[in-house]
């Protein structure tokens, strides 16, 4: 039997759920100071990029473009950095972090620096909303 995808633990208590895409779900870091998006590909057992079959790296490639200039568009960040760690949560997972000058983790990494405060509820749904929104018009 084939095993089923289930999202790791960690990433489920520190995000909020925003979307399910073709290959990946879409989620957003409980971080108010920093804009930052997850896209978890619905494969159970991933680790690293190269396990990826050819169709899903294509398919995690044109999700990440997407999200990448819908967050461009959105919150105009001086840098925005996409990143796959696995260092700390195993499960492939691709980070992409607005990034601007004086954000409480600038202008080092943002791994490891806690957020001062998560988001609530009206401004996790506009954060949401303002990207979604952007994908629809940009996708």
């Amino acid at each position: 039997m084939k095993e089923a995808f289930e999202l790791d633990a960690r990433l489920h208590a520190d995000t909020w759920f925003v979307a399910d895409w073709p290959l990946s779900t879409l989620l957003m870091m409980d971080h108010a100071a920093i804009p930052w998006f997850i896209l978890v590909p619905r494969r159970a057992g991933l680790r690293e990029l190269h396990d990826l079959g050819s169709d899903d790296a294509a398919m995690l490639a044109r999700e990440s473009l997407v999200l990448a200039r819908a967050m461009q568009a959105a919150f105009e960040p001086q840098t925005l950095n996409v990143a796959k760690l696995g260092n700390i949560v195993g499960q492939l997972h691709l980070h992409h972090v607005a990034r601007q000058p004086g954000d409480p983790a600038w202008p080092g990494p943002v791994w490891g620096v806690p957020a001062e405060r998560g988001l609530e509820k009206n401004e996790a749904e506009d954060r949401m909303q303002r990207v979604l929104g952007l994908v629809e018009r940009l996708g």
